[in-house]
């Protein structure tokens, strides 16, 4: 008898086939941490139950001591769980087969500062078992992608923080991972690294990688996540997509071309009879994100140059999936 074939899934029923492995599950998770003589001393999670799904942005939010980094760490295998199941990526946290393709971003970097940037990140190359010319080729590329293309050379111990961040993201991303875990990614970056990183978790999302992020800054978790998780004592309080949390459905709220005082005040006599009243009137402004970048921007444009990160380049070739080689080996 010949050797049996795996079924084309492509070609068997969508309801037929077997219902894809979320990235993270977590059921009745529980940690203690216990004391010299094994007393309970802090429940830092407790009864998590967390499914999330491929291919989505992942918020995990909460106040200090809430349990987010206990949670991370119980993912990635460097802690165990008191309580309860935990699988990531169809498989058991911190096993090898898991760890290499999953990527981490830890709340502060820790670099070898005798290393500059593309010694840095080939070493983590070589960890996950690249061979020599892509490790050159996949460092080459992120270093373009978060702009430290010309600080390669120098040592990370010159680094400024923000640019110690960016090489740390590039750390993360030197795997290809299909997890990747962000812990306050945009902690020490100027604006226009925070809109880069953005960036980078959205174009990731669109190639169906799964992203995992905590942040004290919520308008950015805002902004990139589908659904997030509010802790609280290592409880989860709340959940679900971000529209879901934040919509008010008790109001609308109309954009318009800029109303002259007639047309506004005919607007307000009409909505008055129907009894509606108008909370606020007001011309909308620019945030401050966004002209922080347009100045920036506009400076690039008129040949001014800085010593630190420049603007970052597109996501990575390999990250994208494409075979090009988007820089040089040499």
């Amino acid at each position: 008898m010949g050797p049996t074939t795996a079924p084309d899934q492509s070609r068997v029923p969508e309801a037929a086939r077997p219902p894809a492995l979320p990235a993270v599950e977590c059921v009745g998770v529980r940690k203690v941490f216990r004391d010299f003589w094994l007393r309970p001393r802090v429940t830092a999670v407790q009864d998590l139950d967390l499914r999330i799904e491929r291919g989505e942005v992942f918020g995990l939010l909460g106040p200090n001591g809430s349990g987010k980094s206990t949670t991370i760490k119980l993912l990635l295998g460097l802690l165990f769980p008191t309580a309860g199941t935990i699988r990531v990526l169809g498989g058991e946290p911190g096993s090898r087969g898991v760890l290499s393709r999953v990527g981490y971003l830890p709340e502060d970097s820790h670099l070898y500062p005798f290393l500059d940037g593309r010694e840095t990140l080939e070493y983590y190359g070589r960890l996950f078992g690249l061979d020599p010319v892509e490790r050159r080729r996949r460092a080459l590329q992120l270093l373009e992608m978060v702009g430290l293309p010309e600080a390669g050379r120098r040592p990370v111990q010159e680094y400024s923080k923000g640019m110690q961040r960016r090489i740390g993201l590039a750390q993360a991303l030197v795997n290809d991972p299909e997890l990747l875990i962000l812990d306050e990614p945009t902690n020490g970056l100027d604006p226009l690294g925070t809109r880069q990183v953005k960036d980078v978790i959205l174009a990731l999302r669109e190639r169906g990688k799964t992203v995992v992020v905590t942040s004290h800054l919520l308008a950015d978790v805002e902004e990139v996540c589908d659904r997030v998780s509010i802790l609280y004592g290592g409880t989860e309080r709340l959940l679900g997509t971000v529209d879901e949390l934040l919509s008010d459905g008790a109001r609308t709220r109309l954009d318009l071309d800029r109303l002259d005082p007639e047309t506004e005040g005919a607007v307000r006599a009409l909505l008055g009879e129907r009894g509606i009243a108008i909370h606020r009137a007001e011309a909308p402004r620019q945030n401050l994100e966004s002209l922080f970048l347009d100045i920036v921007r506009t400076a690039r444009s008129e040949g001014l140059t800085t010593s630190g990160a420049r603007e970052a380049g597109a996501l990575a070739p390999f990250l994208a999936g494409r075979e090009e080689d988007g820089a040089s080996a040499g």
